[in-house]
């Protein structure tokens, strides 16, 4: 079971960002096997471990943790795809939020992260939910969706007091004050959401692009791809990115899971065996790939890691660490780390 992949266009981000301030990306895009021709391909995806490496190698190279900020800045409605397209044709700020989330699956698969524009009375919020912990490896993402939405904003709209205030679930970063360059209104840490809350007369700004006729086409081929999208992506697919959210100090029970799929269990049972698969083999599979991202990729203790995977206890996670991967939790954590310092090289 994968985590998610995401377009190549997003690498364009990271060269763009690289350039901006001062980088020469070629040593990164070197170091994980990306040339032109990869990076030229409308079909081209990279997994979103894998690219959450890249972006650490951004940052270690450019000395920026703020690199995710930086990234959303230099983010282009042509960089998120049909999704970007359609939305730069919308009538107006309302529909061009729905445009980013809705299509959001023909240019980003994500198991641990996916994003939502909710009405909550007054209250219109851009959300992006995000798997925790976070680290290293995953600060920047955030970073990067919020200042790419609101710079979005600003180029869909011509305005940049549209948004009233910014919320990141993580605490106070040490780069804290470097958000005063990138937001033009509160942010605030610590929150239950990870999002952008729009002011009350936002949603009906006219978008400066905007073409009815144009918008209509786009829509009307975004959903025709998206149908195909969704088609061809497999049940335990749709159940696995249901549980990741839910692995969060329990283990999510198929009931559980059914009533977020707004489904019957018993239908999620037969869909699943009609894969050749189980809820309990879905379980596993998604347990297993955040376990090696979890060990891999932050310094958490496997108590911690195995509280958050729903283990009731260390001893347990190691045990089925070890029957997934073949070596135990620490030795897969040194190898690794020694494998990514000979590349860092």
């Amino acid at each position: 079971m994968s985590l998610g992949d995401i377009s190549v266009a997003y690498v364009d981000i990271l060269e763009r960002t690289m350039d901006c301030m001062g980088h020469d990306s070629s040593e990164m895009l070197a170091q994980f096997s990306l040339n032109r021709s990869n990076l030229a391909s409308p079909d081209a995806r990279v997994s979103i471990p894998r690219y959450m490496r890249m972006g650490h190698r951004c940052i270690e190279q450019t000395s920026a943790p703020w690199f995710g900020l930086e990234m959303g800045k230099q983010t282009l409605m042509t960089h998120l795809g049909l999704a970007g397209m359609t939305a730069l044709a919308a009538a107006d700020l309302k529909s061009a939020c729905e445009c980013l989330t809705e299509f959001e699956l023909l240019n980003s698969y994500n198991v641990r992260g996916s994003s939502s524009f909710t009405r909550e009375g007054d209250l219109s919020c851009l959300n992006f939910y995000s798997i925790k912990p976070y680290n290293e490896y995953n600060y920047f993402i955030v970073d990067l969706v919020l200042s790419g939405w609101f710079h979005g904003i600003w180029a869909l709209t011509g305005r940049n007091d549209l948004v009233k205030r910014v919320c990141f679930e993580f605490a106070c970063p040490d780069y804290a004050s470097k958000y005063e360059d990138y937001f033009n209104c509160e942010v605030c840490f610590s929150q239950s959401h990870n999002r952008l809350e729009l002011q009350a007369d936002a949603l009906g700004v006219a978008g400066l692009a905007s073409c009815p006729s144009t918008f209509n086409m786009l829509t009307r081929y975004a959903r025709k791809e998206l149908d195909i999208a969704q088609h061809e992506l497999k049940f335990e697919q749709k159940v696995s990115r249901a549980i990741s959210p839910m692995l969060n100090g329990i283990t999510p029970s198929l009931d559980q899971v059914a009533e977020q799929l707004n489904m019957a269990p018993w239908t999620v049972r037969r869909r699943l065996i009609d894969e050749g698969s189980s809820f309990q083999q879905v379980l596993n599979s998604t347990r297993c790939d955040l376990a090696k991202s979890y060990v891999r990729d932050t310094d958490l203790t496997l108590g911690e890691i195995a509280y958050l995977l729903g283990f009731g206890s260390a001893t347990a996670f190691q045990r089925a660490f070890k029957r997934w991967v073949d070596i135990a939790p620490g030795y897969y954590r040194e190898q690794s780390r020694s494998a990514h310092s000979t590349t860092a090289k």
